[in-house]
């Protein structure tokens, strides 16, 4: 006979939270010795058996209306269900859990091997002052014995521990029953306030002594408390405990849906994501086989008992109670043996994650609004901004080379001479992923044909006349994981032309004289003022350049387009050269009239060419309109000066014009005649004209 024939299977489960009363009533019903305790998740915690409870009140350690938490045993006893009884009587515990293949098939109750041995015959009674029901049902060997240490009473499992009867034990000598059953002690016997273990084969033991007062003598209750596995100090099972709460806590902090079986599909835990996202909870399901489940449409399938079959890992989409669908992906544990040992189940609901998806890229489209005005709030608050961004147009032109900045797409600037290009490509890449690598600046206009293509290319040691020694590096080369900026660029030569298109191709340059390709990472700008598709027709610029460049094209108006920039732009150019030259000048309100009305043609460079020339030039700390007039006048042509007068009514606009168009007439054809065939008006009218514009006739004319 073995532990597979007298066990008591299955074993019954108890929540932690149950109490001591609802314990000793289903002890009572139930009629069983031990249980198995587990969480509100369904996670195994350890054993509990009656005699624990029965103790445990009978010794006023507990009220009947605590929970059973502090009785549960974590470290537990367990056989092999082929072990014999014989063997059993060894291991000193009065409930055993009976194991295969890390699966608990039931528990046996060693008091009830008496009636099976037949062994043991009725012992002694205890002293009149000691409880027979108490001591009987403690868990542990319990021996009483006089002063001497001979022994007076035993319980049962102190018979089955020791191997004998009233007759072998009562008066004997408890030391010399424990080598007589083969225990070896660890520490002096004569020394009854130390600790004593006694070990037999894999167990150990440690004897627990308490006095008891019978009336003139003392006696002294022994407890052989069974510490298997050499587990002697609560640090173990507190390692142990943190280590289950460290594994609770992961399993119900996924956001993913958690959902475990054993090998037979019985349900033994799910998480609250699983509840969130299901609705079902854990006492809908827990001890339920998923036969059962879906046979009461719980679910319309089980992936669980799919992996069970294929034991292989299985993907479903699972409709919850004939209404909510989730994808369900059931993924077998396997044993040392290759045998299937848990079913675990990730849920999601694919409806959850599109919302959070949803979710996520709107909030990334805030930030990234947040962010470009942060970018330009915090450059428009610069102490020293190199652009003025107060017209619509520029707010425009900054709001699209900061969206330029995110990406490393080409970017070709246009705009007249002087408008700034150079400054939104330092826009460009100061607030780009490339803002602490170099940034690179060439002029194609500034550098002579026959040193441009050395110059960006580089060239080896030798490469020509005049080289270097050891070479030089190329501006592409210098500008690597950095940004080029290509000012001018309509100025390039077309034989280099060709050449740059390669490297914006394949991303590799070849110095002079070198055979061997370098790899770069550049970004590159270009800026010119001049009309490339112009310049395709004329067959000065290559088509297939130009749309390597031109990905994302970026136009600044010229400064006459944007006026409500030129007022900033005179004081902070004024603020400028005042630092740079040590004056403390201010300007005139009549003197912004003719600044702000003229055309500009230099645009920003001439703006503060002029603003310059007038802090340098005037003798005044006021900068008046005639000084801005005169400064004018003195780099500007006549028609050009015109348009730096103030406000003139229609009228006067009509004959400024007229006297224009005349004068360049006259000075063209040289006679009123061919003047006037050219004007399309008669002789005489270009005679009256220009007598009353006070312009000389010749006498030819």
């Amino acid at each position: 006979m073995n532990a597979r024939d007298i066990m008591q299977a299955p074993l019954k489960t108890l929540n932690e939270k149950t109490t001591m009363r609802e314990a000793v009533a289903f002890f009572r019903k139930e009629n069983v010795c031990g249980v198995q305790v587990v969480n509100k998740q369904g996670v195994f915690l350890g054993i509990l058996s009656r005699d624990d409870v029965y103790a445990a009140l009978a010794s006023g350690r507990v009220e009947i209306d605590n929970d059973i938490t502090c009785n549960i045993r974590y470290m537990i006893c367990s056989v092999h269900p082929d072990t014999s009884i014989d063997s059993l009587k060894k291991y000193g515990s009065s409930f055993l859990t009976v194991i295969e293949n890390g699966q608990i098939l039931g528990g046996i109750d060693l008091m009830s091997i008496k009636a099976i041995t037949k062994e043991l015959t009725p012992y002694e009674q205890p002293p009149e002052n000691i409880s027979s029901h108490i001591l009987q049902n403690l868990p542990d060997a319990t021996f009483i014995v006089d002063d001497s240490w001979n022994i007076k009473w035993f319980n049962a499992m102190a018979g089955i521990l020791c191997f004998g009867n009233s007759d072998f034990i009562i008066g004997k000598s408890l030391y010399t029953l424990f080598e007589e059953s083969g225990f070896t002690l660890e520490t002096e016997k004569n020394d009854k306030k130390a600790i004593i273990i006694a070990s037999r084969d894999d167990t150990r033991f440690i004897i627990i002594t308490l006095p008891v007062n019978n009336g003139q003598k003392t006696d002294h209750i022994i407890f052989m408390r069974n510490v298997q596995y050499d587990i002697l100090n609560t640090q173990e099972v507190n390692k142990w405990r943190i280590l289950s709460k460290e594994r609770d806590a992961i399993i119900d902090s996924s956001f993913d849906g958690l959902f475990i079986t054993d090998d037979q599909g019985r349900v033994l835990r799910l998480n609250s994501a699983y509840e969130r996202i299901t609705g079902i909870t854990a006492a809908d399901v827990l001890g339920k086989k998923m036969s059962e489940l879906v046979s009461d449409n719980t679910y319309d399938e089980s992936v669980t008992m799919k992996v069970l079959k294929s034991k292989k890992r299985e993907t479903i989409l699972q409709k919850i109670r004939g209404s909510k669908s989730i994808v369900v992906t059931g993924n077998p544990i396997f044993d040392d043996n290759g045998n299937i040992w848990r079913v675990l189940t990730n849920v999601r609901d694919v409806t959850e994650l599109r919302s959070l998806q949803k979710e996520l890229e709107r909030m990334a489209a805030v930030q990234r609004q947040y962010q470009k005005e942060i970018n330009t709030l915090r450059y428009s608050m610069n102490a020293t901004p190199d652009i003025i961004i107060s017209s619509a147009k520029m707010r425009e032109v900054y709001n699209q080379a900061i969206q330029l900045a995110q990406v490393d797409s080409s970017v070709l600037i246009t705009g007249e001479s002087g408008v700034g290009k150079e400054v939104v490509s330092g826009i460009i890449h100061q607030n780009s992923h490339r803002r602490n690598a170099p940034f690179i600046k060439i002029s194609c206009a500034t550098i002579p044909e026959q040193l441009l293509e050395s110059e960006l290319f580089g060239y080896m040691p030798g490469a020509f006349t005049g080289a270097l020694r050891n070479g030089k590096q190329g501006l592409f080369e210098l500008a690597n994981n950095g940004t080029l900026l290509l000012d001018e660029v309509g100025e390039l030569p077309t034989t280099l032309q060709v050449k740059l298109l390669r490297v914006l191709q394949e991303r590799v340059v070849t110095p002079l004289g070198g055979v061997r390709s370098v790899p770069v990472d550049v970004r590159i700008i270009a800026a010119t003022n001049q009309n490339l598709e112009e310049m395709i027709k004329t067959k000065l610029f290559r088509t297939d350049l130009f749309y390597r460049l031109n990905v994302v094209p970026l136009v600044i108006p010229p400064l006459r387009e944007r006026r409500e920039d030129i007022f900033d732009f005179i004081y902070y150019f004024l603020n400028r050269y005042n630092k740079k030259y040590g004056f403390n000048k201010h300007i005139d309100p009549d003197a912004l009239s003719p600044l702000i009305s003229a055309k500009w043609p230099g645009n920003v460079r001439q703006l503060s060419n002029t603003i310059e020339r007038a802090v340098v030039m005037t003798n005044n700390n006021i900068i008046t309109q005639e000084d801005i007039l005169k400064i004018m006048h003195d780099s500007q042509s006549k028609e050009e000066l015109a348009s730096f007068t103030t406000p003139k009514t229609l009228q006067e606009i009509v004959e400024t014009a007229e006297k224009t168009a005349l004068i360049n007439a006259l000075q063209a054809h040289k006679n009123t005649r061919a003047t006037a065939k050219a004007l399309g008006i008669n002789q005489s009218t270009v005679v009256r004209k220009a007598k009353y514009y006070g312009i000389p006739l010749n006498t030819n004319s």
